[in-house]
């Protein structure tokens, strides 16, 4: 898409040089009625109609308007003789008009249009005998070289903008998955958690609206309990609302934000959390270390809602030249057994989606070892 400035540059330099056609040659011969006045004041009205709209829209009117400026530029030249004028003058205005037509050219046309044009020029101004034994030739070779130069760089820069065109498309398929992946996501943890707390609590609440018409003394108990699983509720809220939070390392560095996050864990869930960290290499991109912080949010939080752990462990750390996440438990484990790489789990369709999906956008690697009744460890590397 050429933009609307360029096009209009574009028309404003055709006036001007169809405008010096006609006044020079008005000024050399003093009439507009001969043929060559009258052609260069059809090319001047064109040429302003041409600053409000294209006269022959598509390809071929492109064509058609390339072919015009050059078949004008080639009848100057042709018409010249040493009763138009000062032959200086002819010149640099003849210089002008080809740079205009090579400057046309090259914005709006391919490489090889513009070297045919190129070459056409050349042919017919060396069979010119005024415009051969000047150095008009030389000077539209110099220009046209130049305006192919420019239709190299340009069709360059028309690939670069396509594939980078085609990678946005690509890019943004995978932000509109990745948000498909994180609503589902919400909606079955929302369902699996507190929505189902509420609905028993609901019912509990009409056993004990019966209980009070029946016994007191049970409906006490009962109110205590609703107590302890409103409690627990409020617990299971809070964790889900912190999971639902953006991971935030802005002015902290990695192992830093990772730790404020194990102990936010231990203060809402009650569960023992340590953290350890060893020195490594900080992620140059904030967006790597985003994502390692909501691995790390997502392992815990799976903890809370399916391990029934009582110790956690988390640590960070430099292994192999790679930057290492491990997260550790004691609780239930997964149903399965064994060591697994991403790819495995992928195959058997196992293990955490959201994390794997993480790992995989990161480039890394993740290795699940499940202990069915002793617990689970999560190994996650990512280069550095």
């Amino acid at each position: 898409m050429i933009p609307h400035t360029w096009r209009l540059s574009i028309s404003a330099l055709r006036v001007v040089v169809a405008a010096s056609f006609l006044a020079i040659y008005y000024l050399s011969i003093r009439s507009l009625l001969q043929l060559p006045a009258l052609i260069f004041a059809a090319y001047l009205c064109y040429s302003v109609a041409a600053l409000w709209w294209r006269p022959l829209p598509g390809r071929k009117g492109a064509i058609a308007t390339i072919a015009a400026d050059a078949f004008i530029a080639l009848f100057w030249a042709a018409i010249y003789s040493g009763a138009l004028g000062n032959p200086q003058l002819w010149f640099w205005v003849s210089a002008a008009a080809w740079a205009f037509v090579f400057y046309h050219a090259e914005t709006f046309h391919d490489l090889w249009t513009t070297a045919g044009l190129l070459l056409l020029a050349l042919a017919v101004l060396l069979a010119i005998p005024s415009a051969s034994s000047s150095n008009l030739p030389g000077v539209v070779a110099v220009a046209g070289a130049m305006a192919l130069a420019g239709c190299v760089q340009k069709r360059f820069f028309e690939q670069r903008l396509g594939h980078m065109a085609r990678q946005n498309v690509l890019l943004r398929s995978d932000a509109q998955r990745a948000r498909d992946m994180e609503r589902q996501r919400i909606a079955a943890d929302f369902h699996d958690g507190p929505l189902q707390a509420f609905i028993g609590f609901l019912m509990r609440l009409e056993l004990l609206r019966r209980l009070l018409a029946k016994d007191v003394k049970m409906a006490e108990d009962e109110l205590v309990q609703l107590q302890g699983i409103t409690k627990q509720q409020v617990n299971d809220l809070r964790a889900f609302v912190r999971s639902m939070r953006p991971a935030d390392v802005d002015g902290d560095s990695l192992a830093a934000s990772v730790s404020r996050l194990v102990e936010q864990f231990q203060r809402d869930t009650g569960v023992a959390a340590t953290f350890s960290s060893t020195d490594f290499d900080e992620p140059p991109e904030t967006e790597v270390a985003l994502e390692i912080m909501q691995i790390v949010r997502e392992a815990l939080n799976n903890i809370q809602k399916h391990s029934k752990a009582s110790r956690v462990m988390v640590s960070i750390g430099k292994n192999g030249g790679a930057l290492e996440v491990t997260v550790d438990d004691n609780g239930g484990g997964f149903p399965f057994s064994g060591q697994y790489s991403l790819d495995e789990l992928d195959l058997m369709r196992l293990g955490p989606v959201s994390i794997k999906r993480r790992v995989r956008t990161l480039g890394g690697e993740l290795l699940l070892d499940s202990r069915p009744g002793e617990g689970a460890g999560l190994r996650v590397r990512v280069a550095s």
